[in-house]
């Protein structure tokens, strides 16, 4: 449960401006880390009231947010490495072939790409499915024409959007919400079900008819990239494109037989690109492997850190939102800056039924600002059971609703420190990625909420 009352504090309004002004330098299309590191300066000089705090808290949140995100950076350092391998070698090239015959279009592959994915991720979680199928699958769809924002659109909503929140074969998403909302994980999954299947039909068909005419042109440049030339293929090429899929495929029989997710299949994956990389390069380059190898890894983290150095600022303005706050500005502060305020608007809003289902809505939205649309599920759990008793509402669909919201927002769908992994994948710009994602999410949120207020 949570607080019944709640005193806001200098420090609460000083992020809440912050989070505004971030959020609109984004809107204008502008940089925000040093408005960022700004902010942070100002969080640690009111929170532990020095200057000297004020100089830490910025070191310390950044130094968090990259422990935080050196997983995700060396997952992706690690397959770019590999991908690097696999073209220099023209094994990408031959594993392109035979996947060519089913893509043949852009809209097609829109289409596979996205099922795979939302398959992947059901069985896997999204962030090793995100290095299995970009490592495999995104060659083939950029080849088919397919641009790579859209790729990347079609990777991000179906993974970390409909697969994750919905997350009905692991069940870790509806277990936290189940215990906080003192149930059953098997009542979310069936009275929220029609909830879930609301959003992502809805997100996904709004998806692909928002971007329908982009994703129509890129076809007149798939003969442009097929006439480039066939790449010079020798056995090892041969052999490293049979193989690169065999041994991923053996990863997912692996992480199916033992039980693997999370943090323990990406490790999989990665452990596995690195290694295919190395065979490669071997049998590849013999004597130059040695070179080679340090050449791919180094240009793999190059790209990794190039594209997760302002992500890194970002993320630690906002880890002190959720329970980075801890680590960052000491154990004085045990509750995120967010999840104060979504308590705040808890009780102070009028309340029934439909505000209820909005207040949610809201609520499991604000705790997914954070970039982590789990740590936001017990709260909105817990205020699920709350409005639930309070109004007569449903208890599962309530949980659903904040289970939903916070997941889509933070789980890596719209903030754009939450969808780096797919956008470093894709080679697109995490920002843009955001705004596309942007309109077909909030029309799925309308749809769900419409529906929800039948189910009440």
């Amino acid at each position: 449960m949570f607080d019944s009352y709640l005193v806001l504090t200098p420090l609460h309004y000083i992020y809440l401006i912050g989070v505004i002004v971030i959020l609109a330098v984004m809107v204008l299309r502008k940089d925000t880390p040093l408005v960022c590191i700004a902010f942070l300066f100002l969080l640690g000089l009111v929170g532990l009231r020095s200057v000297t705090g004020g100089i830490m808290t910025v070191f310390n949140a950044i130094l968090y947010a990259s422990r935080e995100f050196m997983d995700i950076i060396a997952t992706i350092a690690l397959v770019t490495a590999l991908s690097k391998c696999l073209k220099d070698l023209g094994s990408d090239y031959l594993m392109m072939i035979p996947m060519s015959k089913i893509m043949k279009s852009p809209s097609i592959t829109w289409w596979i790409l996205g099922m795979t994915m939302l398959v992947f991720s059901l069985f896997l979680w999204p962030s090793p499915s995100v290095a299995l199928v970009g490592a495999i699958m995104l060659p083939f769809a950029v080849k088919a024409g397919l641009d790579p924002l859209a790729a990347a659109m079609a990777i991000n909503l179906f993974g970390h959007g409909i697969a994750l929140s919905c997350d009905f074969v692991i069940q870790g998403a509806p277990s936290i919400s189940a215990g906080a909302a003192a149930i059953s994980a098997s009542d979310i999954l069936t009275k929220g079900r029609p909830l879930f299947l609301v959003m992502g039909i809805v997100t996904a068909v709004s998806a692909y008819l928002l971007n329908r005419k982009e994703i129509a042109a890129c076809c007149q440049e798939i003969h442009i990239q097929n006439n480039e030339g066939n790449p010079d293929i020798g056995t090892a090429a041969i052999a490293m494109a049979i193989l690169t899929p065999l041994f991923f495929l053996a990863d997912i029989l692996l992480m199916l037989a033992f039980g693997l997710k999370g943090g323990e299949a990406t490790s999989m994956v990665s452990g596995t690109a690195i290694l295919i990389m190395c065979i490669g390069a071997v049998s590849g380059f013999g004597k130059q492997s040695l070179e080679k190898v340090t050449n791919y890894v180094t240009e793999g983290f190059l790209f990794a850190i190039r594209i997760f150095a302002p992500v890194i600022i970002i993320g630690a303005f906002f880890f002190l939102g959720g329970g980075g706050i801890s680590s960052i500005m000491g154990e004085q502060f045990q509750r995120g800056i967010l999840n104060d305020w979504a308590i705040w608007l808890a009780h102070n809003a009028p309340i029934n039924k439909y505000m209820a289902a909005l207040l949610q809505m809201a609520l499991g939205s604000l705790t997914g600002l954070d970039g982590s649309g789990f740590s936001g599920l017990p709260l909105t759990g817990s205020l699920a059971h709350t409005f639930g008793t309070a109004v007569g509402a449903s208890v599962p669909v309530l949980a659903s609703l904040g289970q939903i919201t916070a997941i889509f927002v933070g789980g890596g769908t719209i903030v754009p420190w939450g969808l780096i992994p797919v956008a470093a994948i894709c080679s697109v710009n995490p920002l843009e990625l955001a705004r596309k994602n942007l309109p077909p999410v909030i029309i799925g949120f309308l749809a769900t909420f419409a529906v929800s207020c039948f189910l009440l």
